[in-house]
């Protein structure tokens, strides 16, 4: 019978990590609802099987438990109750039951599956649950009756599977191959099971396999938090039924830990070549995509088509999602309002897996049964492959070769001959074997606890707290070698053959780098023998980072903080991961990009000081790796204001960039943070490539991780264009600074917004009070006429801008590259009726024009600037008067003398037109006069008339003729003085300069 998904939804425990820069909660629950609110007030309601509230209202016990406090609490206790007890009984009764665990890194998953440290998770309560109920059925069971535990663990990292509970070196590297059975599905090829009699075991081997994640996530430089962890329990009952036909009874439980979805929804710009988002969200992405299919389906939709076969992920986890078990998701929320996005994200991904239906069936059939169906099959198989016969089984690929098929068909043959023995043989025999192994890694492992208490020891750190402390180098008497050929074994982004000598002298305890071989203490760089302390910090290369345990100096201190000394109590705490980091910042000196402020508190500097720590040592890896494979680039760290990004004032905040440079075609690119992260994903997996010696670990270059094509456009700096002076009728013509995120001058723009009469005639020298145009029609024009004095290094150019409510942008066509580009833009705009919303548009805010660029590319030879074929912008609007004979070449040499020629003819012939019209005024001035029998011209008069020339424009007609209505009746409130209407016009355009200076 088919039955829908059980969905929980919870917060956990506080952590000051999660409310940091004094965030809000947005999160409300009551019974089984969840409310999100956002810092604008909307609300979101979901409703769920179950809504934990586990934020706060607790206490913790002398044992570390977190005990609830106030009835709203949820504890680790309840929320086994109700989901963990359910799957426990699931499983004895023979369904395959999964759990797994969705949400953004740090809000919880973990927590809720595993728990912390009293606080047990759902997986360890539901197994000591397990083996107490073996232990109650053998007291009352037959002789040959048996209840059979395995456990294997695997990793999915980048679309590659690894089983995480082998030791060997090859083994640890390698990815196992996906396969599916005729029956059963979707397997791993390979993977190693584990017997197991007790938690402890189990606890033991998630222990071990969780050491070698550590391992393989420091020396691979991998990241956890985009990683996937999946453990498997495969219970089985082996007893007789009422007629006595021996019986196997089967469960395969999957716990599951995905990987932050965090980085779902910011894979970067729609076009962008390389879509990396795509490649490292593929598990995640396409299991969003079968649950809405899923859900569709539910529906009613029988049409739609669940894609479980585009990721590992998805293919491992299909009968979880859609077929034979019974399965319980756990989305875990952040409550803060800074991560407001992704918890609603997050619940709308739960909300649509409610609707999942699985039809989940008792695995039970007779023991006899089960063996003679795998002798079948394998008779079947084996004659296949003699007789050349194509598989039954694979992932539907065509281009397999035979050899391929016929290893496939062997390792289906070799896992049923597995089972068939496993069968056969006595549960006793194989946790005999198994039971010598854990006993010899108990043995190991009691040996190593004691060992850590009185010899000196480094135990390292990791970005997930989960990884910390898993991986301990003992520090001997005498000396030994840290490197990649060294006692102390190194692997990974800039570790050396032999990369530096710890050495302990009658328990004193130094690190010498070897050669110029990165060593950094406490953050400090170190090149030559340093004595270590206790809880020193220490980082070999970029990424093995340790700290230094000293038994003698860690008993002295517990000693004198006994005595009251708070200075050495403070120090008896170990650092963690984050601190480790922002010490590294800080002596980098990254932190001068905040300037004076760097002292404050204020949450949005807050924000950037966690962004500069956290985003430091991937920049200096993503260094570190661009040197060590001969990469033609360098990374740094740079801070971007809102407008230096093109947005409005209040648009959005500082944000920390990561600027690219090129030295192989001298280009230099921008990139959010977000971007920067993604692409190093990529850098990771080529330099692995590259480590393990692959002769084709060098990409294409449109999909080398590291580079950007030079004709990528890039953002040269903004213009700001007051429109208050539109307000009154009047022409805003005049050269605008470009300057970019620095605040630096790039150069000029000529752009003109000039007010039209109804025939699209242009206004210059009119003027109107803005209430006057309010409710009559408004027609204007929008040019972007030339460049002035822009950076030559760009081989195109072209300018945007968005006008008033539009959500696209108008983008010029765009030209040759120089330092004086002639854009030649033109765009007409009618105001069928001015309203007071868009009056006060025009009073109070101003239009941003940003100019891009495309790079000249010095390393390349050959191509035409005329050759960039499409518009950044398919909206772009064509237009504007063309130029006979203006070639499509550079700005520099050949026509490009002609180009700047016309440029200069250009303004020679405007100010000869005005010289013209400034004549014309006087002469008219002077006429006026000469009809009153005035023989004195008012000074006023011929300053404002002065001035209103020197402003520019053509006027063939008066103001009050051109105007239109709404002007002549302004003109006619002015006074009709020709010199009072100057005046007004100056005073709003000196009033509009004022503000866009302030802004700019």
């Amino acid at each position: 019978m088919a039955e829908n998904i059980k969905v929980a939804v919870r917060v956990r425990p506080f952590d000051d990590r999660e409310m940091s820069h004094n965030s809000k909660m947005v999160i409300q629950m009551k019974g089984n609802q969840t409310t999100i609110t956002s810092t604008s007030g909307k609300k979101n309601s979901f409703a769920f099987d179950y809504s934990y509230w586990s934020h706060d209202g607790y206490r913790i016990t002398p044992d570390g438990y977190y005990e609830p406090e106030s009835p709203v609490y949820a504890d680790q206790k309840r929320v086994f109750e109700d989901l963990g007890r359910g799957m426990l009984n699931n499983a004895w009764k023979g369904f395959n039951c999964s759990l797994f665990a969705y949400g953004q890194t740090g809000s919880g998953k973990s927590y809720s599956i595993i728990g912390y440290r009293a606080n047990k998770g759902i997986v360890p309560i539901t197994c000591e649950q397990l083996f107490a109920g073996i232990e109650d059925k053998r007291a009352g069971a037959a002789k040959d009756d048996e209840w059979q535990v395995s456990v294997s663990m695997i990793e999915i990292y980048n679309e590659k599977v690894r089983d995480l509970l082998v030791t060997t070196k090859t083994r640890n590297r390698e990815s196992l191959k996906i396969r599916q059975h005729q029956t059963k599905g979707f397997y791993v090829e390979g993977l190693s099971s584990s017997p197991v009699s007790s938690y402890a075991q189990i606890e033991a081997k998630i222990a071990e396999g969780s050491k070698n994640r550590s391992v393989a996530a420091t020396n691979m430089n991998a990241t956890s938090s985009r990683a996937h962890t999946i453990v498997a329990i495969n219970f089985v009952q082996k007893n007789s039924n009422e007629s006595g036909q021996k019986m196997t009874k089967s469960s395969l439980m999957n716990l599951v830990d995905l990987a932050g979805s965090e980085r779902v929804g910011l894979t970067g710009a729609e076009g962008e070549r390389m879509k990396e988002g795509a490649a490292i969200n593929l598990s995640l992405s396409t299991l969003g995509n079968c649950i809405s299919a899923l859900a569709d389906q539910a529906a009613g939709n029988t049409r739609v088509k669940v894609p479980f076969r585009d990721s590992v992920l998805t293919k491992l986890l299909q009968n979880a999602l859609g077929g034979n078990s019974k399965t319980v998701m756990i989305a875990a929320l952040s409550p803060a309002d800074i991560n407001y996005e992704e918890t609603l994200s997050t619940l709308r991904f739960a909300d649509r897996a409610k609707s999942i239906k699985t039809k989940a069936v008792v695995n039970e059939s007779p023991t006899d049964k089960l063996i003679r169906e795998l002798r079948e099959e394998n008779a079947r198989l084996l004659k296949l492959l003699k007789s050349g016969g194509v598989p039954i089984t694979g992932d539907d690929s065509n281009s397999e070769s035979k050899e391929e098929k016929e290893r496939e068909l062997n390792e289906l043959i070799k896992k049923n001959a597995e089972e068939m023995e496993a069968m056969e043989r006595t549960w006793a025999e194989r946790l005999a074997q198994a039971q010598a192994d854990a006993n010899k890694q108990i043995k190991d492992q009691e040996e190593q606890q004691e060992r850590k208490k009185n010899v000196p020891h480094l135990w390292n750190l990791n970005a997930d707290a989960a990884l910390s402390g898993l991986i301990v180098h003992f520090c001997d008497p005498g000396s030994c070698t840290v490197g990649r050929e060294g006692q102390v074994q190194l692997t990974g982004l800039s570790i050396q053959p032999r990369h530096a000598v710890l050495r302990n002298t009658k328990g004193k305890v130094t690190v010498t780098p070897v050669e110029n071989a990165k060593v950094f203490i406490n953050g400090k760089a170190v090149a030559m023998e340093t004595e270590l302390h206790h809880n020193d910090r220490v980082l070999f290369g970029n990424n093995h980072l340790y700290v230094f345990h000293h038994p003698v100096d860690y008993a002295k201190m517990v000693k004198s903080a006994g005595k009251g000394d708070n200075k050495n109590a403070d120090k008896l705490s170990p650092p963690n991961f984050e601190d480790a980091q922002a010490e590294l910042a800080a002596n980098s000196g990254i932190m001068g990009l905040l300037g004076d402020s760097k002292g404050g508190g204020n949450e949005d500097l807050m924000k950037l000081k966690d962004d500069l720590v956290k985003l430091f040592p991937e920049v200096q890896e993503a260094n570190a790796m661009a040197q060590e494979m001969q990469r033609p680039v360098k990374f740094e760290l740079l801070l971007m204001s809102a407008q230096g990004r093109g947005l409005r004032e209040g648009e959005g905040q500082t944000e920390v960039y990561i600027r690219l440079i090129n030295s192989e075609n001298n280009t230099e690119f921008l990139w959010p943070k977000d971007k920067f992260l993604d692409r190093k994903f990529l850098m990771r997996d080529v330099y692995n490539s590259f480590m393990d010696g692959e002769a084709d670990w060098k990409p294409p270059e449109h999909e080398d991780p590291f580079l950007e094509p030079a004709d990528t456009p890039v953002l040269i700096g903004t213009s700001l264009i007051y429109l208050e002076s539109l307000a009154h009728l009047i022409e805003i013509s005049q050269t605008f600074a470009v300057t970019n995120y620095k605040g630096d001058d790039q150069g000029k723009l000529e752009i003109e917004i000039l007010p039209c009469d109804e025939e699209w005639n242009e206004l210059t020298n009119s003027f109107a009070e803005p209430e006057s145009l309010i409710a009559n029609p408004l027609k204007f024009k929008i040019k972007v006429l030339t460049g002035k004095g822009l950076p030559k290094r760009f081989a195109a150019l072209f300018c945007r801008y968005k006008y008033y409510l539009d959500d696209d942008y108008t983008t010029t066509e765009e030209v040759p590259g120089g330092s004086d580009p002639q854009f030649n833009f033109e765009k007409t705009y009618t105001v069928a009726t001015v309203t007071q919303q868009f009056m006060n548009y025009l009073q109070n805010s101003y239009i941003i024009v940003e100019l891009w660029g495309r790079q000249r590319d010095s390393g390349r030879t050959g191509g035409k600037i005329a050759q960039i074929a499409e518009s950044p912008n398919d909206g772009a609007v064509k237009g504007g008067p063309s130029r006979e004979g203006l070639d499509s070449t550079d700005g520099e040499g050949g026509s490009g003398g002609t180009r700047k020629l016309l440029a200069e003819l250009d303004t020679v012939t405007k100010e000869k037109e005005r010289a013209e019209l400034k004549v014309k005024q006087l002469q008219s001035l002077l006429n006026e006069a000469r009809k009153k029998g005035d023989e004195k011209i008012d000074v006023d008069a011929l300053d404002s008339t002065l001035s209103a020339t020197l402003n520019g424009g053509d006027q063939k007609k008066p103001p009050e003729e051109k105007a239109g209505a709404g002007s002549k009746a302004a003109a006619a409130n002015a006074g009709g003085s020709s010199a009072v209407i100057q005046q007004k016009r100056e005073d709003v355009m000196s009033k509009t300069v004022s503000k866009a200076c302030v802004l700019q």
